[in-house]
C-alpha cells in the first residue's frame, strides 16, 4: 500500500490530490514504458482518456441508482449495456467455434505444408484461448445482471458490483460519502447527513474495481471513544490513535493504494498474483 496522509484536508481536497495522483502514475508510465506495455499488448487508448478527463464523482446513493439500472448514463442503463454485452460475446462465441472448426479441418487435409500447418495450428490456439474468455464472460454476466438489480441499499459493493458499475465509465470513478455501517469507525461523519461517512472509493475501468479507498478522519476524541466501546473493540490497542487526538488536531484526511491492484490495472493483468513482487507459494512464505 501507498499511504498519504494530509493536514489540514478535507475529503474534496483529498478527492482532488488521489485524481492528481493516479492522473501522475499513468502518464509517467505512458511516456516512460511504452514498450512494454506493448510487449504486454496493452491496449493504451484509455490511459490517453484518463490523462485528460476528469474523474466522475458519485455519491454512494448515485452509485446503487446507476449499479440496479434506475440511473441510465447517455440514454443507456448498466442493465441495457451488459444484455448487449452478452448478445455480443454469444456471436462471437458462435464465429469463433466456427473458425476452430474450419482451421482445424484445414489441418487435417493431406499434403499442407509445414509453414501453413504451424500459422494454422497456432491460429486454432489462440481461438481457443479466446474461447475461454468468451464462455466465462458469458457465464459471469446473466450473474452480474441478477447482482445488480437486487443489490440492496446500505450493502457494500462486491467484485461484481464494482465491475458492472465501472462498465459505465471510460476513466476511474470515486464514490463517496457511504453509509456509516460499512465504513471504518474512524471516518468522519457528514455535517449533513449523520448517516453517511466522508470515505471515497476510486474504482478502475474495465472490471478492475477498486484500486484506492480513503476519507476524511474524525478528530474528537470523545466520539472516537464512544465508538470503540460501540463497537467492543480493546481500547488498549487505541491508546496510540486516541493520542494523536489527546490533545487537539486538526482536519486530516488520507487514503491507501493498492501497490499491486494498480499494476495489474495498468498491465491488463487476470490476476492480481502477478503483478505480488513476493508471492507466498509452496516452500516460500518470506520476505
Amino acid at each position: 500500500m501507498i499511504e498519504p496522509e494530509m493536514a489540514f484536508f478535507n475529503n474534496d481536497m483529498n478527492m482532488d490530490l488521489i485524481e492528481a495522483f493516479l492522473k501522475r502514475i499513468v502518464k509517467d508510465v505512458y511516456s516512460n514504458c511504452i514498450s512494454e506495455l506493448e510487449v504486454l499488448e496493452r491496449n493504451t487508448d484509455t490511459f490517453e482518456k484518463i490523462i485528460e478527463q476528469k474523474f466522475p464523482r458519485l455519491t454512494y446513493d448515485e452509485a446503487v441508482q446507476i449499479l440496479k439500472g434506475e440511473k441510465p448514463l447517455n440514454g443507456k442503463t448498466t442493465i441495457q449495456i451488459l444484455e448487449e454485452d452478452l448478445s455480443e460475446i454469444q456471436a462471437k462465441l458462435k464465429e469463433n467455434t466456427e473458425l476452430i472448426e474450419k482451421n482445424e479441418q484445414e489441418l487435417t487435409l493431406p499434403g499442407i505444408k509445414k509453414g501453413k500447418r504451424n500459422f494454422l495450428q497456432s491460429r486454432v490456439d489462440q481461438l481457443k484461448n479466446e474461447l475461454k474468455d468468451l464462455e466465462e464472460s458469458a457465464r459471469n454476466i446473466p450473474q452480474w445482471i441478477e447482482s445488480a438489480k437486487n443489490f440492496k441499499y446500505g450493502n457494500d459493493l462486491g467484485g461484481s458490483d464494482e465491475t458492472v458499475l465501472t462498465r459505465m465509465f471510460e476513466v476511474p470513478i470515486m464514490v463517496y460519502n457511504w453509509p456509516h455501517e460499512i465504513k471504518a469507525f474512524y471516518m468522519k461523519r457528514d455535517e449533513n447527513n449523520d448517516n453517511l461517512a466522508k470515505g471515497v472509493d476510486v474504482l478502475a475501468p474495465e472490471g478492475y474495481g477498486e484500486i484506492v479507498g480513503g476519507g476524511e478522519r474524525e478528530t474528537n476524541l470523545e466520539w472516537l471513544v464512544s465508538k470503540i466501546d460501540e463497537h467492543q473493540l480493546p481500547m488498549e490497542a487505541f491508546d496510540w490513535y486516541l493520542d494523536l487526538r489527546k490533545y487537539g488536531s486538526v482536519p486530516h484526511a488520507g487514503f491507501g493504494l493498492g501497490l499491486e491492484r494498480m499494476v495489474a490495472w495498468m498491465c491488463k493483468l487476470k490476476h492480481i498474483r502477478e503483478t505480488i513482487p513476493f508471492p507466498r507459494m509452496y516452500g516460500r512464505i518470506t520476505p
